[in-house]
């Protein structure tokens, strides 16, 4: 791909309206929309960024509609980003698999366990708090779509310690994702939170969201109780 190609790419993911985006990078061959967009990962404009991470979803799920093994290729590549040998640090990669995985059933089933190995001191643990937020916003993104998948992963019980993180932004996307999975347990650890103030950006439905860690906690409390 040449490097017009990419700059043109580039400037797409910056424009506003995410559904043209994904129709345009829909109407290239997967292998040359997939490298710009993992490129774009790490972008410093949050748009980009963002719109990179929702745009993998749809066309890696087209590339595994027609070619599975090369979307695990995809998968794989990203899972080498968080590993330390890869000398990278893996920014949107949880983001991006969490996305794909929505997009994709069988991506799901296949790739749903190493998810939640990142949160396993025992598994693949991401210690950088910055990748936990990314981690806890892919789990969430998958539990949007398919929380049965993460429920039989054990995903609950591991997302609770992270309600009492440091990092404000990993505490609300916990709280969350747990709202998401309607985990009971979760009840007395997120009433705890209802009177954490901390501030969270994060990004839902295709759209930036700015809301207090108490207003998270109490809207997954919501969820739970209303399953109850």
């Amino acid at each position: 791909m040449g490097i017009r190609e990419k700059r043109r790419i580039s400037k797409l993911l910056g424009s506003s309206n995410i559904e043209t985006v994904i129709q345009e990078l829909r109407q290239l061959p997967p292998a040359r929309a997939i490298n710009p967009l993992i490129g774009a990962l790490c972008s410093n404009d949050e748009t980009v960024r963002w719109h990179a991470i929702t745009a993998l979803g749809p066309v890696v799920a087209d590339l595994a509609d027609r070619d599975m093994e090369a979307a695990r290729v995809v998968m794989r590549r990203l899972m080498w980003s968080l590993n330390d040998e890869s000398g990278g640090i893996g920014w949107g990669a949880p983001e991006a698999m969490g996305e794909i995985m929505a997009c994709h059933d069988g991506l799901g089933q296949e790739y749903g366990h190493i998810l939640v190995a990142y949160m396993r001191e025992d598994g693949f643990f991401l210690e950088l708090e910055m990748l936990q937020r990314g981690l806890m916003w892919g789990l969430g993104r998958l539990a949007q779509v398919r929380p049965s998948l993460l429920r039989e992963k054990n995903a609950a019980t591991h997302l609770l310690p992270y309600l009492d993180s440091s990092d404000t932004a990993v505490r609300g996307l916990a709280a969350w994702t747990l709202g998401l999975l309607q985990e009971k347990e979760a009840i007395p650890y997120l009433e705890k939170l209802i009177s954490d103030t901390g501030q969270v950006r994060h990004y839902f439905n295709r759209s930036f969201v700015d809301e207090t860690v108490s207003h998270l906690a109490e809207k997954a409390l919501a969820n739970i109780i209303k399953e109850a």
